[in-house]
């Protein structure tokens, strides 16, 4: 989070340093007082000291009223404003994310879906409109934006940019039950051309398999427990349990972020995810050394 790659980000940036500024002169204030009056304790008194000092009052309704008023209405009036200019940038293109247990959803203008992984042009705002399929998540990009709930019923917008070509790490930031901890997703932010391509990419169908082995695979999937909880648009799996598995390949992780899309932790995945993600919605599918290993082709293609 201390290292802003936008201007949303730099706006928080700017914020926590200036907050860390004031409290670390307000502690080392407290921190000398406190010093002070334990070393006065610590000597013989004379009487005169003991009396109630004339500026303790005043001291107590200054020090301990005034100052902290001034301070914390300052810094919330000034925090305000600068949120509520993030907020109020233009977008060029809009991006719905949907939150689920445990799992993230990105959908595009243009028919495009993909889970855990949000490309986005480099320097263009994006607005983020953000939802919940079942609780309360919270959506946050340290490098690039603020977080935002995202409460059932509700729907928050967030705008984001990023200056820079890059993949930026988000994360649930609201505890949302056991597996809160592994509900990653990543910001891929690249030039325009490049994402034009990508977008209308992940908007087609996916492509039919070539090979009687990957036909195989096809099957398999569709007629396996895979079909009844994904979408594999151009097939007869249209389902919306899980995420939408079109270009599958195409993506970097899987299981929101917990496991590197390699054919290794993909038919770990499929045929034991409780092992992996305790608590996840996906239950085991259980198939033959062949079967999953046609699965396994088939899904590599998705691409």
């Amino acid at each position: 989070m201390l290292r802003p790659r936008g201007p949303s980000a730099h706006t928080v940036d700017l914020l926590w340093w200036a907050m860390l500024a004031i409290s670390v002169v307000v502690f080392a204030v407290v921190l000398a007082m406190t010093l002070v009056a334990i070393a006065r304790r610590r000597r013989p008194m004379a009487e005169e000291e003991r009396a109630e000092p004339r500026w303790g009052s005043s001291f107590i309704a200054i020090a301990g009223v005034v100052i902290p008023v001034m301070v914390l209405g300052s810094m919330s009036v000034i925090s305000l404003r600068e949120l509520l200019e993030i907020d109020s940038r233009p977008s060029t293109l809009r991006i719905d994310v949907v939150g689920h247990m445990w799992w993230w959803e990105a959908r595009y203008p243009n028919g495009a879906l993909t889970a855990n992984e949000i490309h986005v042009p480099v320097g263009q705002t994006v607005g983020v409109h953000l939802s919940t399929a079942d609780v309360i998540h919270s959506f946050w990009v340290p490098q690039l934006a603020p977080k935002l709930d995202m409460v059932p019923g509700m729907r928050n917008t967030l705008t984001l940019q990023a200056d820079a070509p890059g993949r930026y790490r988000g994360q649930c930031a609201e505890f949302c039950g056991l597996q809160h901890a592994h509900m990653a997703f990543f910001v891929v932010a690249q030039p325009a051309a490049a994402f034009d391509a990508w977008m209308a990419a992940q908007a087609a169908a996916a492509s039919n398999p070539d090979s009687s082995v990957e036909r195989e695979g096809q099957s398999v999937f569709l007629t396996s427990t895979c079909a009844g909880c994904h979408t594999i648009r151009g097939t007869e799996a249209d389902a919306t349990v899980g995420p939408d598995l079109t270009h599958l390949a195409s993506r970097l992780t899987i299981a929101a972020g917990t496991l590197e899309n390699t054919r290794d932790n993909l038919s770990a995945f499929i045929t034991a995810p409780q092992s992996l993600k305790p608590g996840a919605v996906m239950p085991p599918t259980r198939l033959s050394p062949a079967q999953l290993a046609a699965l396994l082709d088939y899904l590599e293609t998705l691409r």
